[in-house]
């Protein structure tokens, strides 16, 4: 049986430069890093291909290139006149400050044109496709995803989306299977505040545009998912209050992404990926964990129904009864 395959559209492979004390010495760990990255690791741990299609280019991105193989994925990389973003963290405190960036500069028309036809190619040979954020967030036209999500669901190929304003409305034009996003995320969606009882209708409104299930993450409080003509539910991971959040969005989609792709049921993806965001909280590196530990955490993933709430796609008249 052929493993499954996971596109993933992910605009900036980043060259990440972290310091780390280890009594008096520092220690300096590189890594090729970017929310793409991370996704395609922990769907690799879980058990698929993930094949990233990324941007490199200049001096950075020669750098990056090689340390990609220990993702480890397919790679199809567009190479760039620019050089690839890249970053420095220091963690000898014992939290995460950026202490220099240097981002991308906008590419070029054919460059970003070589990038979208590799990612949709690659779409139509996997099981489905994810679609990432650039960095910087305006470093490429929010236009090309109405070309990539669009294309992409023409052919029937899911299309999983981790994005923010205004791209998200672009794929939520081509009706997405899901959504994740945060509630800060979500607050951009809809121009105003998602806390309290106002969370619910803020994502049905990512249904109204056209997602066929929203995942929205709220740091240390439950998961909220709305689908359509289901009853919206939390997800409740065990309460950790140690740890390290960077890229806890990124490694559940991830997990997300591989279960999808390896054809279990919708409740059992979300319960993995809810135990592979819990196992990088636990981590410091980004878009890890072990398949063992996270498959046992999803043991112990809570799905709570949102008591007295009609499912969406219910009319008023309805919903009153």
């Amino acid at each position: 049986m052929a493993v499954p395959r996971v596109a993933i559209f992910a605009p900036d492979a980043l060259l990440s430069v972290t310091i780390e004390a280890r009594g008096d010495v520092d220690e300096l760990h590189v890594h090729a890093a970017g929310q793409g990255v991370w996704v395609a690791r922990m769907a690799a741990e879980l058990g698929v291909v993930p094949v990233l299609c990324s941007f490199v280019g200049g001096e950075t991105g020669r750098l990056v290139e090689p340390l990609l193989a220990a993702v480890p994925a397919e790679l199809r990389l567009t190479y760039t006149a620019g050089p690839t973003g890249s970053y420095v963290v220091d963690r000898r405190s014992g939290e995460r400050r950026m202490i220099a960036k240097a981002l991308r500069p906008a590419p070029q028309r054919h460059e970003i044109d070589d990038l979208v036809s590799s990612a949709v190619s690659a779409a139509l040979g996997s099981d489905l496709l994810v679609v990432c954020n650039p960095y910087p967030a305006d470093g490429l036209p929010a236009e090309l995803y109405d070309t990539l999500v669009g294309n992409v669901r023409a052919a029937q190929i899911p299309v999983l989306v981790d994005l923010s304003s205004p791209r998200l409305e672009h794929a939520l034009a081509h009706r997405p299977d899901l959504v994740k996003l945060n509630d800060w995320e979500l607050a951009e969606f809809v121009s105003g505040p998602v806390d309290g009882p106002r969370l619910l209708g803020a994502a049905r409104r990512l249904l109204d545009a056209g997602a066929r299930a929203a995942v929205v993450t709220r740091a240390a409080d439950p998961t909220l998912v709305v689908a359509l003509e289901a009853e919206p539910f939390e997800l409740i991971a065990p309460a950790f209050p140690v740890g390290h959040r960077e890229g806890c969005g990124d490694t559940m989609m991830g997990a997300i992404a591989a279960a999808w792709a390896r054809g279990l049921p919708f409740p059992d993806a979300l319960a993995l990926g809810a135990a592979a965001g819990s196992v990088n909280f636990l981590r410091r590196g980004l878009g890890t964990g072990r398949r063992a530990a996270v498959q046992e955490l999803a043991q112990r993933i809570e799905m709570r129904p949102l008591i007295g709430v009609a499912p969406a796609g219910v009319g008023r008249s309805e919903r009153r009864g």
